[in-house]
């Protein structure tokens, strides 16, 4: 992959959905941010074997260690993230809000691939989030925003306390 991935984020839940969206878009590198229910991540890489792969948890519980478990072994990282994929209206992403990140940590500590942390981070959390789950990475959305914009202040002020970490 060259230095910056191009990302799709999809909550297709089929492989052979993703495969076609990918072979549209062609971007490097697929975030699911939902559960494969239809086919599985080796129909994706037999289509598109150098597509990075990212898939999303929704740490809701302990359930959430379990599942992290279940796929790490055939993605290249995962994203830990708040939402409720099970609620009657899904929460993919984006909601603002922070999740367990006890849970998170066990994560981190559980699976063999790079993990990123999402879920409500903004510049007055995030250094606290890295110290305690331990993250690869982290992904912003909400709280770098104002009114739905980017907010140049919140993302200035965001990305220094990373550096502070």
């Amino acid at each position: 992959h060259p230095p910056v991935s191009s990302f799709l984020l999809t909550s297709e839940q089929s492989s052979g959905a993703i495969v076609q969206h990918i072979k549209r878009v062609n971007t490097n590198t697929v975030q699911v941010v939902d559960t494969l229910t239809e086919g599985t991540y080796s129909d994706i890489r037999k289509e598109l074997p150098h597509l990075g792969i990212v898939q999303v948890i929704h740490v809701t519980g302990e359930e959430s260690v379990d599942e992290a478990l279940a796929i790490h072994e055939m993605v290249d990282a995962i994203l830990l993230d708040s939402g409720n994929p099970t609620a009657a209206v899904k929460m993919l992403g984006g909601t603002g809000n922070t999740h367990n990140w006890a849970i998170s940590r066990k994560i981190v500590e559980s699976v063999k691939v790079p993990v990123f942390l999402a879920g409500g981070l903004h510049a007055g959390n995030v250094k606290r989030a890295i110290d305690e789950v331990g993250p690869f990475g982290v992904d912003i959305c909400s709280g770098v925003r104002t009114n739905g914009w980017l907010d140049p202040d919140k993302l200035a002020a965001f990305m220094n306390a990373v550096i502070d970490v």
